[in-house]
């Protein structure tokens, strides 16, 4: 079936507490199959268990736990991992449970071990989506895979050399006009995957680097805010290379 084949629906069934979604599939399950469909039914009630990948920057991980205090987010983040020990505080504060990964990169056994760790956070905590809040390591296949959910990275578009370290540092350096952001479902390549949002924001001119810093941290955390509330509001599709994100 080519992507164009397909149409994307989703009903909420407000006023039904006494079914649960298992129940919904076997009454449906009929009606499914003769039509073709693929179908999923889901109580929004339960939260998502979420693992949280982040390096030393603690904007992006910040924003979903404080957004999970105030009922904003339906998430339980099960771990916060960092390959920084500069986010103990923060997590301590927010009672998050941190995991610190080796970062060091020079030593491939040292590597492999940090992946499977990563691993074992995502499936052995019975997650469904992985957030790269600024995570710059590579992963591993399986987890980039993620088949029990989905892996959201958070990736700095329209800036020069933005695969690379410090991509607001070289922007400033080049003079652009403009930065972007893009959020994205993880596939093969860590930046690269269907793209689920993404914003452009105009800096004033001369941009000053503080300036152009900021402004790409305001932009990060509201991408990433809103990438991961269409998922678990179950408004996120992926659609072959492409997501659809119903309002």
């Amino acid at each position: 079936m080519n992507i164009t084949d397909r149409y994307l629906l989703g009903i909420t069934c407000p006023g039904r507490k006494s079914l649960i979604s298992a129940e919904c599939s076997n009454q449906f399950s009929t009606i499914g199959e003769r039509s073709g469909m693929d179908w999923k039914f889901v109580d929004p009630s339960v939260p998502h268990r979420t693992l949280i990948l982040v390096s030393k920057f603690a904007h992006c991980p910040n924003d979903p736990r404080y957004r999970k205090l105030t009922a904003e987010l339906n998430i339980d983040i099960t771990t916060v991992a960092s390959n920084h020990l500069a986010l103990n505080p923060k997590a301590h504060f927010h009672q998050v449970p941190l995991k610190v990964l080796s970062a060091n990169r020079s030593k491939l056994s040292t590597k492999a071990k940090q992946e499977e760790l990563i691993l074992e956070l995502a499936e052995g905590q019975g997650g469904d989506l992985v957030i790269l809040a600024r995570y710059k390591q590579v992963l591993l296949d399986e987890l980039r895979r993620n088949p029990a959910g989905l892996c959201i990275n958070i990736h700095h578009s329209r800036s020069p050399s933005s695969k690379r370290a410090r991509p607001h540092h070289k922007a400033h350096k080049a003079g652009v006009k403009a930065i972007g952001v893009t959020a994205h479902c993880m596939r093969l390549d860590l930046d690269e995957g269907p793209i689920t949002v993404q914003e452009v924001v105009r800096v004033d001119q001369p941009p000053r680097l503080s300036q152009l810093l900021a402004t790409g941290r305001n932009v990060e955390t509201d991408l990433l805010y809103r990438a991961v509330k269409a998922y678990i509001q179950h408004r996120l599709f992926l659609n072959g290379h492409k997501t659809v994100v119903l309002k």
